[in-house]
């Protein structure tokens, strides 16, 4: 049947042009947008998920500027602390050079405070954009990433640089919590005559065996002469024609005394009175390797003279600790900076009293082998006449304090007098240590910042890249298909044409 009010050939071909025009219509926008996925519209999920991926972006980013900051400040001050250890190495070789006696020291000392005022305008110069990371104690974060969880939940990601305090400030002493329990000295006095370190021997025989005696491997054999006492005159004359340092043999009959004197250093004794004769040990206040009465052979020990001051191994050293000794009254004080330990805090107390006003006292930081706890080994040596033959000594420890800077004593080096410059000569290796401690810390974050910064170049990338894949329009498919759908259109467009012209059939049927 046919129909002027109803083509449905028309209707078809006009619905296959709709088509094909909605196709290429969509087809010329991505070729224009070279988007495939433009709006929302056009897949939700799938833009959705680009905006956010297009979102991490942009914070990456911010994140890129962020550790290239953070990179140049910690460069700055890592330059510093290199230019700190090589200003220190020139005044390592100024005291060594002061050593000698026969040398210019008051010129050796204008030198070394020449490149101590250096050092202080290193330290102050060492900022970036106004942060000094070679000043203070307060840790500073760079922001190294974002992170995002499955659930969505975004969390930004940091790297911790630690300053490196290379000051020379001294600190200020706690008022906190007390840390007494932390710090012992060993007497109250520190001693100039090294009574306390000797060793009384009784030579008993009247037989042929000759008596033997080592005393830190320099051995003396005396044989036996007419009476213990003569045979015991003959060993004392042989240990004093030996010429050991701070060892004096003394007594009188058939005792022999032994002392030592020596600031800080130990001396192992052992003697043997053969199978005939005996030895009785009458004093030995330092050491109980031998507590017999009466023996042929045994051993001992000769402390050294130094007071000693113990630091607790156990103790956990926090920022702001303060510890103190006190000599005659006055206070010598280190307060621990963040991450020190008790050799830190030993070192500083050394550092302390080597720079203060003492005249006579000498120190020594050295562990125990054996409990493995830090000590500061205090000497007085009796050349401080106002003083009398010992020095009050005395310890205290508190919370709370301001730490000291790591270039503590160095503002008080002074090479004037032999003392000074022995002293000198200890101290600035821990200042050395302490500049390539922070040199080397800043290396290690400038070097882990430089890693990240990048990865997040990489991520960035990756990121637009995953973009990419999910929205960027194929245009090699683009363009066949817009080719098709031209194609496609113009015979949409014949077809109705074709589809409209059919009507007009019937008009003959009225001819």
């Amino acid at each position: 049947m046919s129909s002027i009010l109803t083509n449905t050939s028309a209707m078809v071909a006009l619905q296959t042009l709709k088509s094909v025009n909605t196709n290429l219509q969509k087809t010329q926008a991505e070729i224009s947008t070279g988007k495939s996925v433009a709006t929302a519209r056009d897949n939700s999920a799938v833009w959705a998920i680009s905006k956010v991926m297009e979102s991490d972006v942009k914070g990456f980013k911010g994140i890129a500027d962020s550790l290239s900051l953070g990179e140049s400040t910690v460069a700055v001050a890592r330059t510093a602390s290199e230019t700190v250890t090589e200003l220190l190495t020139d005044i390592k070789g100024k005291i060594v050079a002061a050593q000698e006696e026969n040398v210019d020291r008051g010129k050796i000392q204008t030198d070394i405070a020449a490149l101590r005022d250096q050092i202080t305008s290193v330290v102050n110069a060492a900022q970036f954009n106004g942060l000094n990371l070679v000043k203070g104690t307060d840790d500073v974060n760079v922001l190294s990433s974002l992170d995002r969880s499955g659930d969505g939940t975004v969390s930004a990601a940091n790297i911790t640089v630690a300053r490196q305090d290379l000051t020379t400030t001294a600190g200020t002493y706690g008022n906190g919590a007390t840390l007494a329990g932390n710090i012992t000295s060993s007497a109250a006095a520190v001693d100039s005559t090294g009574a306390a370190n000797s060793l009384d021997l009784t030579f008993a025989g009247a037989a042929t065996d000759n008596l033997v005696l080592s005393i830190n491997g320099t051995s003396f054999t005396q044989a036996f002469d007419t009476d213990a006492a003569t045979t015991v005159d003959a060993l004392r004359a042989q240990i004093n024609q030996a010429g050991l340092t701070g060892i004096t043999a003394g007594g009188t009959g058939a005792g022999l005394n032994l002392a030592n004197t020596n600031s800080f250093d130990n001396f192992a004794v052992s003697w043997d009175s053969g199978a005939t004769n005996t030895i009785a040990v009458t004093n030995n206040g330092n050491s109980a390797d031998d507590a017999s009465a009466a023996t042929g052979a045994g051993n001992a020990t000769l402390v050294y003279r130094a007071e000693e001051v113990a630091l607790s191994n156990a103790a956990k050293v926090n920022e702001g600790d303060s510890y103190r000794i006190s000599v005659n009254g006055n206070n010598y004080d280190y307060i621990a900076g963040k991450g020190e330990t008790m050799e830190d805090v030993a070192r500083g107390l050394k550092t302390a009293v080597d720079t203060g006003a003492e005249t006579g006292v000498t120190t020594r930081v050295t562990q125990d082998s054996t409990t493995g706890e830090w000590k500061v080994l205090v000497d007085y040596d009796g050349t401080d006449t106002t003083a009398g033959a010992t020095m009050a000594l005395a310890d205290a420890g508190q919370e709370g304090g301001v730490a000291s800077g790591g270039l503590f004593g160095l503002d008080n080096i002074d090479v004037s007098t032999n003392a000074g410059a022995d002293s000198a000569l200890d101290n600035i290796e821990t200042l050395i240590q302490n500049s390539i401690d922070s040199a080397s810390s800043f290396g290690s974050a400038e070097g882990r910042i430089e890693t990240q910064a990048n990865f997040v170049s990489k991520l960035m990338d990756s990121l637009k890249a995953g973009i990419g894949t999910l929205v960027d329009a194929n245009m090699e498919e683009a363009s066949a298909r817009l080719q098709a759908l031209q194609v496609q259109q113009q015979l949409a467009t014949q077809s109705l044409s074709i589809a409209n012209q059919a009507p007009q059939s019937i008009l003959s049927l009225f001819r």
